[in-house]
């Protein structure tokens, strides 16, 4: 298998592991322990050295990685690739037990832009954290876990055209809180199979002192995901699941040229600044003449506005950056230095110029499949991409041959934004804002091109090699 092969069967592993920020998150840590990276906790007081690679997580759907150059010293910059863990999906309501015309519904919430439409008919399970209460000698402890069910165990079904013979001339427009709601069973199934319905009761034990989930969701579904944790349905205090698709992301296309997954915006970007990180800090001599910060930063929440404890708009960047200052001087000053020595490169996928929908982009700025990371600009500042910050990032395309795209939204359609602006105005970083084309944004199954997979991984990978250079030949604010 070759070198693109290789990068592109990985990144499909990653996506098939990370169902949910969680999971992207518990993956990528497995990857930087694999990787000579020591876990740092942030209740604790570091102890940093130049030259040795670190991590830490923030409620375990935040990530931060960074390697710290041979050379380093207090006041010098960070060079950052920040992404996001999360996509939009469907999660449980915190009463998710719903029960109509006899059959046993699971209540969800919306969470993000997601396109819902594409959530009907589709084979979905659940998947996320879960709270468990456990009891080992006389003592009790409560535990953070995992869970995803591999089996498709819900399904929100479309109404027959024979009901709604207008659809296809007026339009498919469901309504979010009473068509979006999955169907998890048939109540007389459940009860035939002797599984515990609407009014059955769980075996005996010692339950969680929170109000009992027995309650608040179906005790078919507990009873799958205690199956699924090795524990018992009361055991189980509180949960943040979401559904799923159980479709697997898969390399496909007559060609061989697109991937075709869920949540690609935005882990596409996580993968290719994780493992452009993970590459470029491998061998001790990659550090050997850094005297920068090489970071990745995958922040939860950003589909929602980044407005949380571990999202981009919290204090997760400057503290990381203060940490890590803080180690190596006790002067306060410094961190302001090395923060004016910095640059962000804000990673989310971008949209490609879409064949049926070709209106839809500016005529000049059609970002193309294979074509290459995208540099997104917007005069109002939706992007935070500057004349200087996407210089640098264009030349080192330029240096390593790399292709280079531009994006600009149509004066008469809104922009989106990023982590990008939330980052540059409340750190005060440089910041260039980037991604990959892709088609089907926020759908539940989106594409994108396995040659711009490549495209990326090597541009971020660069950019941890080449920023420390380049950026001591920049002359700005003199």
């Amino acid at each position: 298998m070759d070198k693109k092969s290789c990068l592109v069967s990985d990144f499909l592993s990653f996506l098939n592991a990370s169902p949910t920020a969680f999971h992207a998150v518990d993956e990528s840590k497995k990857r930087l322990v694999e990787a000579g990276y020591e876990q740092v906790f942030e209740r604790d007081d570091w102890k940093l050295q130049a030259g040795q690679k670190y991590f830490f997580t923030r409620n375990y759907s935040t990530i931060v990685a960074f390697a710290i150059g041979q050379k380093y010293v207090a006041g010098n910059g960070f060079h950052i690739i920040g992404a996001h863990t999360d996509s939009p999906c469907l999660k449980l309501k915190p009463v998710s037990k719903i029960s109509k015309a006899g059959y046993l519904e699971v209540g969800v919430q919306t969470y993000g832009g997601g396109l819902w439409y594409t959530w009907f008919d589709r084979d979905l399970t659940v998947a996320g954290r879960v709270i468990v209460k456990e009891e080992k000698a006389g003592s009790v402890s409560y535990s953070h876990r995992l869970v995803r069910i591999q089996d498709p165990i819900m399904r929100i079904p479309t109404l027959a055209i024979h009901l709604d013979r207008n659809v296809n001339s007026e339009g498919f427009k469901p309504n979010t809180q009473t068509h979006l709601v999955p169907v998890l069973a048939t109540a007389i199934k459940a009860e035939l199979n002797k599984m515990p319905a609407e009014g059955g009761e769980l075996d005996g034990g010692k339950k969680c002192t929170q109000t009992s989930s027995k309650s608040k969701h179906h005790p078919l579904l507990m009873e799958i995901i205690a199956n699924a944790l090795g524990c018992k349905p009361e055991e189980i205090c509180d949960f943040e699941l979401q559904a799923c698709d159980t479709q697997p992301s898969i390399l496909a296309g007559a060609a061989k040229e697109f991937i075709f997954s869920g949540r690609l915006d935005n882990l596409c970007m996580s993968f290719c600044s994780l493992k452009a990180l993970i590459d470029a800090t491998s061998s001790e001599s990659d550090l050997g003449e850094e005297s920068g910060i090489r970071m990745v930063a995958l922040f939860d929440h950003e589909e929602v506005g980044s407005n949380s404890a571990q999202g981009a708009g919290s204090p997760v960047m400057i503290d990381a950056m203060s940490h890590i200052t803080s180690c190596f001087s006790s002067d306060t000053k410094v961190l302001k230095k090395a923060i004016q020595k910095s640059l962000l490169v804000s990673a989310d996928m971008a949209h490609a110029l879409h064949p049926n929908f070709m209106d839809k982009h500016d005529e000049n700025h059609q970002p193309k499949m294979h074509g290459g990371l995208v540099i997104k600009h917007n005069a109002n500042q939706r992007y935070a991409t500057n004349a200087l910050t996407s210089f640098v990032f264009r030349e080192i395309a330029e240096k390593h041959n790399l292709p280079v795209q531009d994006f600009v939204v149509r004066n008469d359609m809104a922009c989106g934004s990023t982590i990008g602006p939330i980052l540059a105005s409340s750190v005060g970083i440089r910041t260039v804002d980037v991604g990959a084309p892709q088609l089907s944004m926020h759908s539940i199954r989106e594409m994108c091109a396995a040659d711009d997979v490549e495209h990326s991984y090597e541009h971020f990978k660069a950019f941890f090699q080449e920023f420390t250079h380049l950026d001591a030949k920049l002359t700005v604010d003199v």
